[in-house]
Order: structure tokens, then C-alpha cells, then sequence
């Protein structure tokens, strides 16, 4: 089933209405007729099992047979702040955490981050990455989009995190595996969970000592050392795990 979305106001009472570029996915690529059927989310966390009942020139209107508020999200919100990689690496990153269900992505120009952007550029890469995360939202049957925001600096992402419950940094020199099992077990629903993932290279060793006295915890990831492009999937896998495992589901 084809899944949508689209804002809550374009939702009124069984009917739903697509406008955007949407409307020409449905008409000229995948064809759709009057009465099949479409999931459509309203991003908040409710999904809707519809119809199509009109196909107009900018418009296409579906009604709602049926709605799911459980919808398919994980019962923790995890963030991932993202050490910036080569671009090809950041749009597969952000798909894939997309897919895994993070909640939002924060790209943080680290000290070694190979790629630097003007803030010409960073509008229209943010651009960029917000519809890869629809796109992997969609894949994935999301029922919200997550959102990739502007790029922050180490500092400045550190305080964005400041009044998360749990915080993670991954690190190479951290100590054993038995450390990262204990910090994972105390995700539960509800709660706002940190990862601090490296650039290529790696953090330097006086941002990890930063991301520490910000209540950043270093965890080991296996005797390994891990691409940044594999080490925040690695991260959303394992907690993925322990909440639904652990019957959080969202």
C-alpha cells in the first residue's frame, strides 16, 4: 500500500485531501484510480487507511475507512546528532536512520568534518536531507517525518541536548561492552535519548571530553572500530531492540 502524507488541517472529518507534488506521483507515476487504497499520515502520530474517491487536476481527495493512532513509532524518541561525513554518506545516513526511527537528525560540524557548508549551501543541502527522511519515512511506514535541522557546532549541539534524559556518545577508547548494556537498559517509553556519532576521523579528544561534562556517556560498540556511516546505525539497531523488544512500542 502506497503511503502519504500530509498536514492535519488537509484532513477534515473521513476526508483527506493531497495537494503538492503528491497529486502527480498518484496520477502520472504510479497511475492510481478511483477506490484503491492509500496509508496516509498526518505527521502527529495518527495513520489513515483510505480510499481514493476524486482525482482532479491539483487535487486528490481520499476517504478514510479506517485510522490507527498506535501507528509504527518507537515509545522513546531517539536523536541522532550526526558528525558531518562526505554528502553521498550523509544522505545514506540520514535515510537509514529514517527507516530505524529516528525522531530527528542533527548534523554537527565537527573539528574533523571533511565537509564544510556556506550558508547557501546548508540551505539547500537541509532541504535536500528533509526529503530524504520523508522519502525513508515513507518506506518504512512511518507515521511522523523526522527532521533533519540546520548543521550546529559541537558546542552548540552538546546544549541542544542538555535536558535529555539518557546520552550517548560512541567512542573508541571507551570502556567495555557490559557499560553500553547497562546505559541501553535504561531506555524506556517516554523518554528523549541522545547519540553523538563522530565524523570520518573520528571526535577529537577534547570534544569527547566536552560531550562527558555535558552528560554525554562514552559506550563501546564492540572490539571493532565502525564507520560514522555504520556506528549511529549500529546505535538505533540496538535501542530499536530494547524498546520493543521490551514491549515499548509507540
Amino acid at each position: 500500500m502506497y503511503h502519504f502524507f500530509v498536514q492535519p488541517n488537509q484532513i477534515d472529518g473521513q476526508n483527506v485531501t493531497i495537494t503538492g507534488p503528491d497529486v502527480n506521483h498518484i496520477k502520472n507515476v504510479l497511475r492510481m484510480r478511483r477506490g484503491e487504497e492509500l496509508l496516509i499520515s498526518d505527521g502527529q502520530g495518527t495513520d489513515y487507511y483510505c480510499r481514493i474517491s476524486e482525482i482532479e487536476a491539483e487535487t486528490v481527495v481520499a476517504e478514510a475507512f479506517s485510522e490507527d493512532r498506535e501507528g509504527r513509532e518507537l515509545a522513546a524518541r531517539l536523536y541522532l546528532f550526526q558528525g558531518l561525513p562526505k554528502q553521498e554518506k550523509m544522505e545514506f545516513i540520514i535515510q537509514k536512520a529514517a527507516e530505524l526511527g529516528a525522531y530527528q537528525i542533527i548534523p554537527v560540524a565537527a573539528r574533523r568534518s571533511v565537509v564544510k557548508l556556506d550558508a547557501k549551501k546548508e540551505e539547500a543541502k537541509i532541504k535536500r536531507w528533509n526529503a530524504i527522511a520523508e522519502s525513508g519515512a515513507k518506506q518504512s511506514k512511518r507515521s511522523i517525518i523526522p527532521q533533519v535541522t540546520r548543521v550546529m557546532g559541537v558546542e552548540e549541539a552538546l546544549a541542544y541536548g542538555k535536558d535529555f534524559d539518557l546520552k550517548m556518545i560512541p567512542y573508541e577508547n571507551a570502556r567495555g561492552m557490559a557499560a553500553t548494556k547497562e546505559l541501553v537498559e535504561q531506555v524506556k517509553p517516554g523518554m528523549k535519548v541522545g547519540i553523538f556519532i563522530g565524523p570520518e576521523g573520528g571526535f577529537e579528544e577534547k570534544e569527547v571530553e566536552l560531550a562527558a561534562a555535558a552528560g554525554f556517556y562514552p559506550v563501546s560498540l564492540g572490539r571493532r572500530i565502525l564507520r560514522t556511516e555504520t556506528a549511529g546505525m549500529a546505535m538505533l539497531s540496538i535501542l530499536m531492540y530494547q524498546l520493543e523488544a521490551g514491549g515499548g512500542v509507540g
